[in-house]
């Protein structure tokens, strides 16, 4: 059986273009200058981006995700159990509009009272488009 941190690891290897995107933007302390990880086993789960001293985790879902709609769902709650904010994003929203994503990230970090207190599977609409 693979352990979460192989897994995580082998996960590094096998970015996808919005994760690839987003980690250029989000590593070296880019965003409120503070660290965040790159699939980072949480528990039983990897998180996409993890920032574990603000207890932010960041999840990219591709069109798969649709699918998988409740296992999100318990993820989402697993995360948030163990005091984690999570923020979920489209792929598309982050290739096409890595800027908004980035700000809705760096509010989080700076206002972590305006993230949304029940578990939500739903990724997060991008201003004005929700």
């Amino acid at each position: 059986m693979e352990r979460t941190s192989d897994r995580a690891r082998s996960l590094r290897g096998e970015e996808t273009d919005a994760e690839r995107k987003l980690w250029s933007r989000l590593r070296a302390r880019q965003v409120g200058g503070i660290k965040f990880r790159r699939q980072h086993p949480i528990g039983k789960y990897i998180a996409d981006f993890c920032c574990p001293e603000r207890k932010l985790v960041v999840e990219l879902d591709g069109g798969q995700h649709i699918a998988q709609a409740e296992a999100d769902h318990r993820r989402t709650a697993f995360l948030r159990k163990r005091g984690y904010r999570v923020l979920r994003f489209w792929d598309n929203d982050v290739l096409a509009n890595i800027e908004v994503v980035l700000e809705q990230i760096a509010e989080a970090v700076t206002h972590p009272h305006l993230l949304p207190s029940h578990p939500s599977s739903t990724p997060s609409p991008l201003r004005g488009e929700g």
